[in-house]
C-alpha cells in the first residue's frame, strides 16, 4: 500500500523537486554568505518549512529583536494558508494521526497537488497526499543544506539573490493569470499593496498590505475558495 501510494506520489512532485533544490540552494547560499553556518538553513528548512519566510528571516536574525513585529510579519506573509486550509478540511477530515503532518508541510506546490490530483482508485488516497507534502519538504531541506554547504567552497557575490522569492512570485502570479479566468484574487492583492504602498511608503507598506488583503480576503471568502473534490 505505501509503496504503490509512493510510486503514485513521485511522478507528481519532480517538478516541484527541480524547483526547490534551486531555491533552496538559493537560500542556502544566501545564510552562508550572511555568516551562518548550514546548520541554521537545515534547521529552518525542517521547522519553519515557509520559503518566503525563511528569506525573510535571514534579515530578521541580523537586525535589532522586535518579536511582535516579527510575529506579525510571519503571520501575514503566511496568511494564505489559512484560505489555502479551508478547501482542505474535508480532503484532510479522515486521515487520522497523518493530518498533523499534512498541514504543517503544506505548501503552495503542494496543495496544488493534493488540492486536485486524485490517486488511481487502488492506491491509498491518504498516503499519497502524505508523499507528496514528504517529498516536497525533502526536497526544500535538501537544496537548502546542499547550497549552505556548498556555500564553505564557493564563493561568489550573493548580491540580489534574495530577489529570487519576488521573481517566483511573479511567474507564479503570471501563470495564475493565465490560466484562471476570475482574476478578482490577483487584482485585490495588487490594489491593496499599491494603495498601501501610496499611503505608508516603500519601508512600512508591508503589514498594513497583508491586512487589507486577508480583510478584503475574508470578505469576498465565498467567490474566492476554490472547489475540491472530495
Amino acid at each position: 500500500m505505501k509503496k504503490k501510494a509512493f510510486r503514485a506520489a513521485l511522478p507528481y512532485t519532480l517538478p516541484i523537486c527541480v524547483a526547490f533544490l534551486f531555491l533552496g540552494m538559493s537560500y542556502g547560499f544566501l545564510m552562508r554568505s550572511k555568516g551562518f553556518s548550514f546548520v541554521y538553513p537545515m534547521c529552518m528548512s525542517l521547522f519553519i518549512y515557509a520559503g518566503s519566510m525563511e528569506f525573510v528571516t535571514v534579515d530578521l536574525l541580523l537586525s535589532a529583536f522586535h518579536p511582535f513585529s516579527a510575529f506579525l510579519l510571519a503571520l501575514m506573509v503566511n496568511a494564505r494558508y489559512l484560505f489555502y486550509g479551508i478547501p482542505m478540511l474535508k480532503r484532510y477530515k479522515n486521515c487520522g494521526w497523518k493530518k498533523v503532518f499534512l498541514i504543517f508541510g503544506m505548501c503552495d506546490e503542494v496543495f496544488s497537488i493534493n488540492c486536485t490530483v486524485n490517486p488511481p482508485e487502488d492506491v491509498d488516497k491518504d498516503w499519497f497526499m502524505l508523499f507528496v507534502t514528504w517529498l516536497g519538504q525533502l526536497y526544500w531541506v535538501s537544496g537548502a543544506t546542499l547550497g549552505a554547504l556548498l556555500g564553505y567552497v564557493i564563493h561568489f557575490d550573493t548580491k540580489g539573490i534574495e530577489f529570487i522569492m519576488t521573481a517566483l512570485f511573479w511567474v507564479m502570479f503570471l501563470n495564475q493569470w493565465e490560466d484562471k479566468k476570475g482574476h478578482l484574487p490577483a487584482l485585490v492583492g495588487l490594489g491593496g499593496s499599491f494603495l498601501c504602498l501610496f499611503i505608508f511608503g516603500s519601508q512600512n507598506f508591508m503589514l498594513p498590505a497583508m491586512v487589507l488583503i486577508v480583510l478584503c480576503f475574508t470578505a469576498l471568502r465565498g467567490s474566492m475558495i476554490p472547489e475540491v473534490e472530495q
